[in-house]
């Protein structure tokens, strides 16, 4: 018996639905930075992208995890085929998708390119990870750096001859980048000599291209101690000298042996050992942190894509397996000659089957309306209008990294369940996915440092306009779903979850005002918990307004609607009672492991 071998990684149909029912992105033609797309060039990037994603990457993904990048004679080597995948995905225009058309990009909304990224995502998340950094570093340099900069690094990057890095965590620091050690001397040629280590620098050496460069956060000599005194430096691994690529004393000290996403190396760097590498600041001295929160911000919400694109593929896998694998008859079927039926038949199957389907569709859809939020908030008509999408969008961001990294594990986890004994084995591709899947929770800050974030600053923001502005957008769904006929109890039900939600927001800051900061963020991980679903039942009952919409003007396509109605069905009855129960265990400060002490363990 053999896996299925066809798997079209995403649903066309769900992700037109997220683009043009639930969400009107063709709207955003109607903004001048925009102006010149329509949903006709919408569909032909998005045709591209989904070919290149299933006929050239999908094939590749079980090779590049069977053979891992070796460390070798001081450099790393990636899987032979990258020197064929990356021209290819640069001919694609994904680094310069979403570039400004003034400096040579196509300046496509961020929506349209999120949902078509994911394809390529779940098709082989390593080798779109080389893109995805790369347009971010490059992505930060056309913001913050130097014309010289622009010309001489970012103009590469985007023509795919470099590729780019985010060079954050170092050895002794971790996630605390207060802590960061790497240092920067100024030299008398206007360049910085950098001294220090970095580590968990994904993609930071490869054989395929001319050159890497790290955008770095360093200390200058003499700056302050804390996330105050850091600034942003562009090092390459190679610099340009007299018109050609010199040694800059990068050093790579080791290559990390990841259990998943193997086809793209993690390793430790080593900067100025020979006391001869250098960085150019890029914006300005002691607002580092803040330029790379850009990057940041940008990385977030691509790992929450690859979380949703990992749970996606791996369900479109177990979908096809529950209904080609015969296996057993209903309980109620005594005869044992009658032919045994596919396992989608059993209700049990069914049932994993559908929530795996209720977190790709629901994360799929608050990673497009984050996206929209970005593209407004860069775009839109009014200072008004950009100023309220950018606090929706800052308020979704730890959001849409966790819940599709969290619970798209566990929606991974049933992929394997789905095929048995099969699925724990690597001859069936959802082990992997398993292990790809886990390093979403770590990656760009770990879920505990998403729901400080959520808590701490991102709902109490601006006086907390951010969170009433989220409130609004949940009461226009509510009416929206009024309007179309959805069972009015699911609308009911999400009001009274936000509603309570606002009150305990309340409760929180009003003890962090008081000076009980720990108390206030004591529960932050449940906290995060209960407002991703919330939050992501807000995006069911927007789909199942849709749905309804499309089943009233009698579209095509009656299955899906009836089926996208069964998932906001199940995420709305089953889920979203719970955040009930987890808006009380925050409210009651329970301590348990607060009070636990270092020694009882």
């Amino acid at each position: 018996m053999t896996a299925p071998s066809s798997n079209p990684l995403l649903s066309d149909r769900d992700v037109d639905f997220q683009l043009y029912e639930v969400l009107d992105t063709e709207s955003l033609c109607q903004l001048p930075a925009f102006a010149d797309h329509s949903r006709e060039t919408f569909t032909l990037f998005l045709d591209s992208t989904r070919r290149f994603a299933r006929d050239v990457l999908f094939p590749t993904y079980r090779l590049m995890d069977l053979e891992p990048p070796v460390f070798r004679d001081g450099r790393v080597h990636v899987h032979p085929l990258m020197r064929k995948l990356y021209p290819q995905l640069v001919e694609l225009g994904l680094l310069t998708a979403i570039v400004p058309a003034e400096a040579g990009g196509q300046q496509l909304p961020i929506t349209v390119y999120s949902l078509a990224s994911a394809y390529l995502m779940a098709a082989n998340l390593s080798a779109y990870g080389f893109v995805g950094l790369t347009s971010g570093a490059a992505h930060l340099i056309e913001a913050f750096g130097s014309p010289w900069l622009k010309e001489e690094f970012m103009s590469r990057m985007h023509r795919g001859e470099w590729t780019g890095t985010m060079a954050l965590t170092e050895p002794q620091a971790g996630s605390s980048l207060a802590d960061v050690r790497t240092r920067a001397t100024p030299a008398e040629d206007g360049t910085y000599r950098i001294t220090g280590s970095k580590i968990f620098i994904s993609g930071g050496d490869q054989d395929f291209t001319d050159n890497v460069v790290h955008l770095t956060l360093a200390r200058i000599d003499g700056a302050p101690a804390g996330t105050r005194g850091l600034s942003l430096f562009a090092v390459p691994a190679r610099r340009p000298e007299n018109g050609r690529l010199v040694d800059n004393d990068v050093r790579v000290a080791g290559v990390i042996h990841k259990i998943g996403w193997k086809g793209i190396p993690s390793i430790a760097l080593n900067y100025g050992e020979g006391g001869d590498c250098r960085g150019w600041l890029v914006g300005e001295a002691g607002k580092g942190l803040s330029h790379m929160f850009q990057m940041m911000n940008e990385a977030r919400i691509m790992v929450g894509l690859n979380g949703v694109s990992t749970a996606s593929v791996a369900y479109h896998e177990a979908l096809a397996y529950a209904q080609n694998r015969p296996q057993g008859r209903p309980a109620w079927e005594k005869d044992a000659a009658r032919p045994q039926r596919p396992i989608i038949e059993h209700a049990d199957v069914r049932r994993m089957l559908l929530r795996q389907k209720a977190i790709v569709e629901g994360g799929l859809s608050l990673l497009a309306i984050a996206s929209f939020q970005a593209d407004v908030a860069a775009h839109g008509k009014t200072q008004e209008e950009r100023q309220r999408a950018g606090l929706l969008l800052d308020l979704l961001t730890p959001l849409a990294k966790t819940f599709p990294a969290e619970k798209g594990f566990e929606a991974n986890a049933l992929a394997v369940q789905v095929h048995g004994g099969y699925g724990y084995s690597s001859e069936y591709l959802p082990e992997a996915y398993l292990r790809d899947q886990k390093l979403n929770s770590i990656h760009e800050g770990t879920t505990g440092i998403q729901g400080l974030d959520l808590l701490g600053r991102k709902v109490m923001a601006a006086g907390g306009a951010a969170l009433q502005a989220f409130a609004e957008e949940v009461s226009a769904t509510v009416e929206r779903a009024r309007r179309a006929d959805v069972p009015s109890e699911w609308g009911e039900a999400l009001s009274k979850a936000m509603q309570e939600v606002l009150e305990l927001t309340m409760e929180l800051g009003a003890a962090g005002m008081a000076g009980e900061v720990e108390r206030m963020l004591r529960h932050s991980a449940h906290y995060m918990e209960l407002f991703s679903i919330l939050a992501v039942s807000w995006r069911w009952l927007a789909q199942a307004a849709a749905a309804r919409e499309g089943l009233a003007r009698g579209s095509e396509g009656r299955d899906f609607y009836e089926g996208k109605l069964s998932a906001a069905q199940y995420w709305i009855h089953t889920e979203l009672p719970r955040v009930s129960t987890l808006v009380a265990l925050c409210r009651t400060g329970e301590d348990s492991y607060t009070r636990m002490r270092p020694e009882w363990f």
